[in-house]
């Protein structure tokens, strides 16, 4: 059992999405997986670049992206994986500009604009998104990222299968808010909900991976 997760945040230390992705895949690992964390950010790859290559009817294998980039071979080794989790914070409503490449280039290759709408990845896997953002969780419905994130679920279940949403969310943002432009948040707030809540938010992660290195 392999399961690999993908941190969609420049922050790659400590900070809220890599922190909760770590506890996936320590939950994982102590379910016996063997585990894998790809920093996107340390990659240089594009999005789609609708060449449409992975549709051409005399392409010579099925769900490959005819791009060559640092993504190139961490595609090929998702076809060995047994689940997959993505993790990435909220930038102005949606995935981090990285993430949304990778997906752009991990999903439409398998899709081969069937009737039956079946897509081509090879065998059903468990999946996972976990989406850090900063704002409220009263506030999730009201600006539209529970459809944000919902649509990206269904598309994950289409393609790979189950798929399964973390929120993280009122996070954390910044070290010491004295620094930075931040008169509209409650800095005492802020660091009292990290101290508090997001430790569970870990704990449901941890929980996460088990369930994904299970199979469940």
């Amino acid at each position: 059992m392999k399961v690999m997760a993908f941190n969609g945040s420049p922050r790659k230390k400590k900070w809220n999405t890599v922190t909760l992705l770590e506890n996936v895949l320590k939950g994982a690992m102590s379910a016996g997986a063997e585990t894998e964390l790809v920093q996107l950010y340390d990659l240089s790859f594009s999005g789609c670049i609708s060449c449409f290559s992975c549709k051409k009817l005399s392409r010579k294998e099925d769900g490959v992206c005819a791009v060559q980039d640092d993504l190139t071979p961490v595609l090929d080794r998702v076809k060995e994986a047994d689940a997959l989790v993505i993790g990435t914070p909220v930038y102005y409503g949606a995935e981090s500009a990285s993430t949304r490449a990778f997906m752009e280039r991990l999903l439409f290759p398998y899709n081969n604009y069937a009737k039956d709408l079946k897509h081509l990845f090879p065998k059903r896997i468990n999946t996972a998104m976990i989406y850090t953002m900063n704002l409220p969780e009263e506030m999730v419905e009201a600006v539209g990222l529970d459809s944000m994130s919902g649509f990206t679920k269904m598309l994950m279940e289409m393609h790979f299968g189950a798929c399964e949403l973390l929120l993280s969310t009122d996070t954390l943002q910044f070290d010491d808010y004295d620094k930075y432009a931040s008169a509209m948040f409650d800095k005492e707030a802020k660091a009292r909900r990290h101290a508090e809540v997001f430790p569970e938010d870990c704990k449901h992660a941890f929980e996460l991976g088990i369930r994904m290195a299970s199979g469940e």
